[in-house]
């Protein structure tokens, strides 16, 4: 009998230690963005955002007395990578939650294999309007976001280029892209919405370094100004063909035109590009300037310049909206994580701003239009356009009640 015991609570014993190493395997997070490429300042700078959110939260305990463990992957801003990527987070890795998706068509691309495992994905970066809404006519959707769509920012371009600044006759060049053409629909939208029609619209290629036919039309129609949706390095050829032809009129795009590979690109002849932001790199709160002290001590980027302050913003603060949606959650399960990220109780201070219930089960959308303000580049960075949005720099932009539609 007392062998009989001696084996029951070896095996008891052996059973606990199982369990507990169970408990203290760590929870995976997808990582899912381009780390080469064209948009690689983008998809970097917010990969290295989310490495800084795991460490800080490691180094606090971790949720749920379990670290939190990043699996990265590359998808060279390819639809068919993104899907293969999608796939093996959910079916090797088995994560809890993804976070990323630079390109708007790699999110739509790869996010509904999240949406069928009913795993949720957090885009960080990707600004598609559609993305949010892709699976609408569903009971649930895991699909979240906390970057300013497109929908927030065209109005908000239009409103620049035509409103404040007085421009009459404007031009868009956008990128064949599914990002450039969902893009090129929300501005044409916002200038009907204000009685305008666009003098040219012009269409162009990722890898094209010649814009001279979509310019010279642009030109010849009296444009005065050029509003933009493609990324950097295309941009930055729209900068530069402008000064082989002479003419040189404002930029006014999405917020890519803040890319340092837009800004390197084109050299002096990129200064004054206006963009809407979300995050500029500029400690004018503590938690803003220990993030940014934090990465540039960490990652070295050049010139003390983050490539993509906005995506890194972003991505930092993704981590630590899925870590209290797991929290709250007190699990790993995503229908659980869903639905504690549509009634989080817990206020979330970010970067970008204070999350206070940035979401609901009809809202997946964590920014609205009052959040970002216009940055310029000016000797090579990004800072304020207007001295009233720097000098209220400080002040926590915090989400509407509704958002802007």
């Amino acid at each position: 009998m007392n062998i009989r015991f001696a084996k029951l609570a070896v095996a008891s014993a052996v059973l606990s230690v199982a369990g507990l190493a169970v408990a203290a395997d760590p929870i995976k997070i997808g990582v899912s963005g381009p780390f080469t490429g064209g948009s690689s300042s983008m998809g970097v700078s917010m990969r290295d955002g989310v490495r800084l959110a795991v460490e800080e939260i490691n180094k606090s305990g971790g949720v749920l007395g379990r670290k939190l463990q990043v699996v990265e992957r590359d998808d060279e801003a390819k639809n068919e990578r993104g899907v293969q990527i999608a796939q093996e987070l959910i079916n090797k890795e088995k994560v809890a939650a993804t976070v990323g998706y630079i390109n708007t068509g790699v999110a739509l691309a790869s996010q509904r294999f999240f949406q069928d495992a009913k795993i949720p994905v957090m885009n960080n970066v990707a600004t598609g309007s559609v993305i949010t809404t892709q699976f609408k006519d569903q009971p649930d959707n895991y699909i979240f976001r906390n970057s300013a769509n497109d929908s927030i920012q065209a109005p908000m371009i239009v409103e620049e280029a035509i409103t404040r600044r007085g421009f009459k006759k404007v031009a868009i060049l956008a990128d064949s892209t599914n990002y450039g053409q969902l893009g090129r629909e929300d501005l044409e939208k916002a200038l009907t919405a204000k009685g305008i029609k666009p003098v040219a619209v012009e269409k162009f290629n990722i890898k094209d370094v010649d814009m001279t036919a979509q310019l010279l039309k642009a030109k010849e129609a009296g444009a005065d100004a050029v509003l933009t949706y493609g990324i950097g390095p295309e941009l930055a050829q729209i900068a530069n063909g402008m000064t082989k032809l002479g003419w040189k009129v404002p930029m006014v795009g999405s917020w890519t035109l803040s890319m340092a590979n837009y800004i390197d690109n084109a050299g002096p002849g990129g200064e004054g590009a206006r963009m809407p932001q979300t995050f500029i790199q500029l400690g004018d709160t503590a938690k803003r300037k220990a993030f940014i002290d934090s990465y540039l001590k960490t990652f070295k980027p050049k010139n003390n310049r983050i490539d993509s302050p906005v995506s890194a913003a972003q991505g930092y603060d993704s981590i630590f909206l899925l870590a209290a949606a797991i929290k709250q959650a007190n699990s790993t399960d995503g229908p659980k994580i869903r639905e504690a990220l549509e009634n989080l109780s817990a206020k979330v201070e970010g970067v970008v701003t204070t999350y206070d219930k940035p979401f609901t089960k009809d809202d997946h959308e964590a920014i609205t239009a009052n959040i970002p303000v216009f940055g310029e580049v000016k000797d090579g960075k990004v800072v304020y356009a207007y001295d009233t949005d720097m000098k209220k720099g400080g002040e926590t932009r915090m989400k509407q009640a509704k958002a802007k539609k």
